[in-house]
């Protein structure tokens, strides 16, 4: 038999009952055969089997409200720890509610259907089906403006040098019984991880920051610093004969921030590059609408985002990170722990002057 010309020549489908004690391998490997849970089992084979190689960088994208969910404590807190991500961009939104977790401020699993006039009445909050009290922001508030100023929050910084010293003073926070790795800013500045918001000001930490600058503080957050250091970043990962990998969950300006590193080494720095080796993305929007607009694997290759060579190492998985994003990590987690971290917060300025030096010594040959 031909297999039709080798179109039934893949795998049978043929799955094994699902057992009481089946584990989340397991379960991926032998149920999740088609449409988009055959996507998610692609994407943790392409995360565990060729991302997490040790000479792979590997930027993770966040948007929509995951911290809310939980998602910080449950997902992104054990990728950091383990050394499975070396550099976020993320909404603002996500990390300030990833500190009320790092301040044991308390959210509630609550109702999709509630009256919301009733909920404003009583303060309470709601985000889709979470609830908490309206202190709560007031409390994360002040926390913020108490921190931001100390004197090492006086200067201009990009959004990762913030976040980074955020999270020290979120770490001295869980030193308190009880709420120890509650805060993924907190194990972002104990591993080494870079944490970049594309719109800074887009957020209530944001709002806090311009609050202080009405006294005159010298606390400024400089976006541009934020493109030089992302871009030099995955310029060093691939110049140094290593790899550079996304992992999308979602899109908006985290997504776009996180893909335009390449374009932003070709077209304006006009340094020799291809685009991002591997490329993972969870997302519910649709390219015809424009809300995956320039981001799907073919279409970013156009843009150089992708590396025409490596378009087979991409997979789209149209899933609701919440629930994707849980799955993917236990996966990688049983198949492969304690990856070397590689600390990019302590080295990224000396990326950034190895990637001007380049672009100089090209310019001045033109």
């Amino acid at each position: 038999m031909d297999h039709k010309n080798g179109y039934l020549s893949g795998p049978q489908i043929s799955p094994q009952p699902i057992h009481g004690e089946i584990s989340v391998v397991e379960l991926i490997e032998n149920s999740f055969l088609a449409y988009n849970a055959a996507r998610l089992k692609e994407a943790c084979h392409l995360f565990v089997g060729k991302m997490l190689h040790e000479n792979v960088t590997i930027g993770l994208s966040l948007t929509g409200a995951l911290t809310p969910a939980g998602l910080g404590v449950s997902a992104i807190i054990p990728l950091i720890k383990n050394g499975l991500v070396d550099y976020i961009v993320s909404t603002g939104a996500n990390l300030y509610h990833d500190t009320h977790f790092g301040l044991n401020l308390p959210l509630y699993k609550g109702s999709a259907t509630v009256d919301d006039r009733i909920l404003k009445e009583k303060n309470v909050i709601r985000i889709y089906d979470i609830f908490f009290e309206f202190d709560v922001l007031l409390d994360t508030d002040s926390f913020y403006r108490k921190i931001i100023q100390s004197p090492e929050f006086q200067k201009p910084m990009s959004s990762a040098d913030f976040h980074f010293l955020c999270g020290k003073f979120l770490l001295e926070r869980e030193k308190v019984p009880g709420i120890l790795d509650r805060s993924f800013l907190a194990a972002a500045f104990e591993y080494g991880v870079p944490i970049y918001t594309s719109s800074f000001s887009d957020s209530s930490i944001g709002m806090n920051v311009a609050e202080m600058m009405l006294k005159n503080r010298e606390l400024q957050i400089d976006p541009l610093r934020d493109v030089n250091e992302t871009a030099a970043i995955v310029y060093n990962a691939k110049s140094s004969g290593g790899r550079s990998a996304v992992m999308i969950m979602g899109g908006g300006s985290p997504k776009n921030f996180l893909l335009q590193t390449e374009p932003y080494i070709q077209e304006i720095l006009g340094l020799n590059e291809k685009g991002h080796d591997y490329f993972l993305q969870i997302t519910d929007a649709r390219p015809d609408t424009g809300g995956l607009s320039g981001a799907t694997p073919n279409e970013a290759v156009s843009w150089g985002k992708i590396d025409p060579g490596q378009l087979p190492d991409s997979v789209v998985c149209y899933l609701d990170t919440t629930v994707a994003l849980p799955l993917l990590t236990a996966y990688a987690l049983a198949k492969k722990k304690n990856r070397p971290y590689k600390r990019l917060i302590e080295r990224k300025d000396q990326f950034v002057a190895a990637m001007q030096q380049e672009y100089l010594s090209r310019e001045k040959e033109n």
